[in-house]
């Protein structure tokens, strides 16, 4: 969302407590502070956490990170809550944006089925002024704990199964601005994007697909869902689908991109320009 923090701060909150109300009770057990710790979520933390999001001292940024566990070790967090909100004139970054996150896991898409977790997730975002956003199966951490992820694993598992996203979380905060990141299971688009992109009329072009459906939203945003599950997409049984690859191709041009010659960057930026196009890629 490239939007101050503090217009969007309490639409967020909102969206929170839809998530709440969602999930089973409890299931946010551990909240981050502002020095580092993993507390336990309790009356008390709920109140910092509000503070942290609505009421800090110097009203212009927010953030929160929730999790169903603390992570590390061998345990994982199943429902995870991030945000992170700054002033668009913050120094810090080139083209920030505030961006909040809700993670569930694989069991309550199968327990709800993948109709409820789209009206759900539709609910979620109906408040939220979005350029970009999606939903997909994604490889999640909470509470920075990604970098002790068996890394050669997620490799081989990203490689294989292009459907799959490597959350970030809220690691694009200061460079996305206005730009997208790949088409996911359902892909949900604002402005500028939408406009850049052609409109929904653009849309409908690209996409004569039987497994697609465009619902327009209010605020002249749209949801595109590319199936009716989200699928990992086993590339080893299947190719990618045709839907996926059209998508990409429209929005090639709006896809986030490290800039710089392609062999001078880090390891990790070419990772990540190569990962964005994956759709594109033959």
């Amino acid at each position: 969302m490239h939007r101050d923090h503090t217009e969007i701060a309490p639409a967020v909150w909102r969206a929170l407590q839809a998530y709440l109300r969602a999930i089973p009770p409890g299931s946010l057990g551990w909240y981050g502070t502002d020095d580092g710790d993993i507390l336990e979520l309790d009356d008390k933390g709920w109140e910092v956490v509000r503070q942290q999001m609505l009421e800090r001292p110097w009203g212009y940024s927010g953030n929160a990170s929730l999790s169903e566990s603390p992570g590390g070790g061998e345990v994982s967090s199943g429902y995870i809550f991030e945000y992170e909100g700054h002033p668009l004139d913050t120094p810090f970054g080139k083209a920030p944006i505030n961006s909040v996150s809700f993670t569930f896991p694989t069991d309550y898409l199968l327990g709800n089925g993948a109709a409820h977790l789209r009206a759900l997730t539709l609910e979620l975002a109906r408040e939220l002024p979005f350029n970009f956003g999606y939903a997909s199966f994604a490889i999640t951490s909470s509470h920075g704990m990604s970098g002790a992820a068996k890394w050669d694993h997620v490799e081989d598992l990203l490689t294989r199964y292009p459907g799959l996203d490597l959350h970030h979380g809220t690691g694009f905060h200061s460079i996305l601005g206005a730009r997208a990141l790949a088409p996911a299971w359902l892909t949900f688009l604002g402005q500028p994007l939408l406009g850049q992109l052609g409109g929904i009329a653009a849309l409908r072009k690209v996409l004569p697909f039987p497994e697609v459906s465009l619902l327009p939203m209010d605020g002249d945003r749209v949801l595109i869902t590319l199936d009716d599950w989200p699928d990992p997409i086993d590339t080893q049984e299947k190719a990618i689908p045709p839907q996926y690859r059209a998508l990409a191709r429209l929005m090639e041009p709006f896809l986030f991109r490290y800039e710089g010659e392609e062999t001078e960057l880090p390891l990790y930026q070419q990772d990540t320009n190569r990962w964005i196009r994956r759709f594109l890629q033959p």
